[in-house]
């Protein structure tokens, strides 16, 4: 910062929930001497479906959190309510900001917001500065195949993605001066969402991140090669949902990951890469949120109304398959699910059931902490053979699924009580015990 530097900027937060390794926050701070860390409570967001209750809770914990850094710092969060773009341009006239910074993203609401915020602010002197590598460790528009504006295939592009140079991982500011800007309160999760949250949902925010990213690397890292898919195992990160509201960087998670090295730590890193392809393939291709990214089934959707009973048993985890109802009660419990669960429970709606991806991925939307856009809609489609899998026609048999990641059937028993006296892996087969389980048939012929 210099003597010329503007004396106001506004940090705008959005899904980058964090002090360390923001550069919307580094950025605002460097280049000016007041910064305006502002957080809207964005109306538009609530009027779209979004809000719910599971991110709702998740969401009020990283503000708090979120607040109480940077009042170590010097700080405080200014949190208004209503349209964001209204909300900015008023905050930044009262501050006397010339400048706004925000992370860049790649939703279809999220790119109307940014060319709403740029030409509201334009229109009274300020300028908006957007940063691209702020939500993935790779900025979505970097990457792309001779003559074609995105990569729609995972393989050529971790080849790419590999040997990209990541920025570095910027220090959280030792302080942060604002200015007098009045704030309404920190929200209530009652007042981001109606309803109640799931009851095991995990604590928000960064300093739960940290703590939770400390523990990960600090044993289960070094084998998640080998038990990524162990689902009653449980050897996941669980990262998710911090890096969705940016409690993290997938900058530093990258960064940290290949420090530490090892089969674990790459197979991580191959993680993290999927999530950037994903939102680059958004990026490009904003109508895949809601249309299939390719038309190519060979099975037409069945009728949701049709199938209405056996919707509801699939959402309500009663489908007759104990490890698809394990992962749907899983998901209802902890508004988060182990990914080789989604990956079945999706294909068994999509090629078992014949309902259309959307459906899913709605209800997955409505519980998820972690209901990424990119992420949720681009995997149902992988799972639906509409999406970016080379092998479209593919369908995972749960029963065999089962029997390879839940071998002993600990993570059935666990979710689904009613067969927990069931021994050994007879418990992926209910219907082969006693008539007196209080457990349904399956929805469809066993394999």
């Amino acid at each position: 910062m210099t003597d010329d530097s503007p004396s106001v900027s506004v940090a705008l937060f959005t899904c980058d929930l964090r002090v360390r390794d923001n550069p919307v926050l580094h950025a605002a701070v460097r280049g000016a001497r007041h910064t305006v860390p502002l957080f809207v409570v964005d109306a538009g967001v609530r009027a779209a479906g979004f809000a719910v209750p599971n991110r709702a809770a998740f969401l009020a914990a990283c503000l708090a959190d979120l607040d109480g850094a940077l009042r170590d710092r010097g700080g405080r969060l200014v949190v208004p309510h209503g349209d964001v773009v209204a909300e900015t341009c008023r905050v930044a006239a009262a501050a006397g900001a010339s400048t706004v910074h925000v992370a860049g993203d790649v939703s279809g609401y999220a790119a109307r917001r940014e060319e709403r915020l740029r030409a509201a602010l334009g229109a009274a002197g300020r300028r908006l500065i957007v940063h691209d590598a702020s939500v993935t460790a790779v900025p979505p528009g970097a990457l792309a195949p001779a003559g074609k504006d995105h990569f729609a295939v995972f393989t050529p592009y971790f080849r790419r993605w590999s040997g990209t140079p990541l920025r570095g991982v910027l220090n959280a500011p030792r302080a942060v001066r604002v200015p007098d800007v009045r704030s309404a309160p920190l929200p209530a999760p009652s007042g981001l969402a109606p309803g109640t949250p799931s009851p095991g949902l995990p604590e928000g925010g960064e300093s739960a991140a940290r703590r939770r990213l400390r523990a990960w690397e600090n044993g289960p890292l070094n084998a998640y090669a080998e038990r990524h898919d162990d689902l009653a195992g449980d050897a996941t990160s669980r990262l998710s949902p911090y890096l969705h509201f940016g409690c993290v960087s997938a900058v530093e998670l990258v960064h940290r990951a290949r420090r530490h090295g090892g089969a674990g730590a790459e197979a991580f890193v191959r993680q993290l890469a999927w999530r950037d392809f994903h939102h680059q393939v958004l990026a490009a291709r904003r109508d895949a949120a809601h249309r299939d990214y390719r038309d190519r089934r060979r099975v037409g959707w069945r009728d949701e109304k049709a199938l209405a009973a056996a919707v509801d048993a699939w959402r309500a985890g009663r489908t007759g398959f104990p490890v698809i109802d394990a992962a749907m009660r899983q998901l209802r419990h902890e508004g988060w699910m182990h990914n080789r669960g989604r990956l079945l429970a999706a294909g068994f709606l999509t090629k078992t059931l014949n309902v259309h991806w959307r459906v899913g991925a709605r209800h997955f939307l409505d519980l998820l902490v972690d209901g990424d856009l990119a992420n949720n809609q681009l995997n149902w489609q992988w799972a639906a053979g509409t999406g970016t899998d080379t092998r479209p026609g593919r369908v995972l048999n749960p029963l065999a699924q089962a029997r390879r990641y839940d071998p002993r059937g600990d993570y059935v028993r666990r979710w689904v009580p009613e067969l927990a006296g069931a021994g050994g892996s007879a418990v992926h087969r209910p219907w082969r015990l006693a008539a007196d389980l209080d457990y349904p048939e399956p929805l469809v012929e066993p394999w």
